[in-house]
């Protein structure tokens, strides 16, 4: 399981009448007709091809879809039909799929991100368990583009006062272009309910001295101050055109394929609307 302690989706669980703190860690939900009702969908004539972004909420490429094994299932399904779709992924589990994403890359837009916050590894042991290390998740970044497929790494969250300092922003966003990350995009910590309960007491237990700089930050809500998010999103900015990589529009898909000897690079595709499936 991936224990996020800032986890938005810890929310969801409770839809379920399940726990969002100990129980969002320990149980989880999995929909195993979920490439077969897929498939239908997709084959409908009311379905009309739009496009499909996966891991917006929980993410798919968990240890559980190593048991599993869904997300072939799923892949396959959009590659037969043509059907654009995006990844966002924590998970090192994607590179089974490879093959899978170039087939499907070959016949409709793809697009793939991976999530990696910062580089600190001591601060992503306490507040990301059961996850990859960030530098494993940038080896996904490197390997994925070593075939062919361009990766956009949305930077989440940084993290007040734990993630955020000039050296350490310069030193992930460094690392995302190192990997050879095509676009990078910060997004501030927000806490929403279900998911603020919980980091405000791991943040008691590790860093008793920033629950009132906190209280203070997060008064007005889930989100940061925009004059905050603002900040550190013109320092990644900033940052990125130093290291020559731009930032990335959400949810956008992009065609993924090998190029020809000597061809350019295929340009991003437009950005198009996801859509939500409910696979019950």
């Amino acid at each position: 399981m991936y224990s996020c302690v800032y986890c938005f989706a810890r929310k969801t669980h409770s839809y379920l009448d399940l726990d969002t703190g100990l129980g969002f860690d320990s149980q989880i939900v999995v929909k195993v007709n979920a490439p077969e009702l897929l498939r239908r969908q997709l084959g409908s004539r009311r379905w009309q091809g739009e496009h499909i972004a996966m891991g917006t909420n929980v993410d798919c490429y968990q240890r559980a879809e190593g048991r599993y094994r869904l997300m072939p299932g799923i892949i396959g399904a959009l590659r037969d039909h043509a059907n654009p779709f995006s990844i966002l992924t924590k998970g090192t589990l994607i590179l089974r799929d490879l093959e899978l994403l170039k087939q499907a890359a070959a016949v409709t837009d793809v697009g793939i991100s991976v999530s990696v916050g910062f580089t600190d590894a001591e601060l992503w042991r306490t507040v990301e368990p059961g996850t990859p290390a960030p530098e494993r998740r940038l080896d996904v970044v490197k390997t994925l583009g070593e075939h062919g497929i361009g990766v956009g790494v949305l930077m989440a969250p940084v993290i007040p006062f734990l993630s955020d300092s000039p050296a350490q922003l310069r030193a992930t966003v460094g690392a995302i272009a190192a990997a050879g990350a095509t676009s990078v995009t910060p997004l501030v910590l927000h806490l929403r309910p279900g998911a603020r309960e919980w980091f405000m007491a791991w943040l008691e237990h590790h860093h008793p001295y920033l629950v009132r700089r906190y209280e203070r930050l997060y008064a007005d809500g889930a989100y940061a101050p925009k004059w905050y998010q603002r900040r550190i999103t013109r320092q990644v900015h900033e940052l990125a055109e130093e290291y020559g990589i731009g930032p990335t529009r959400a949810g956008m898909p992009r065609r993924i394929r090998e190029p020809e000897p000597g061809e350019a690079q295929v340009t991003e595709a437009q950005l198009t609307e996801p859509v939500q499936l409910s696979l019950i």
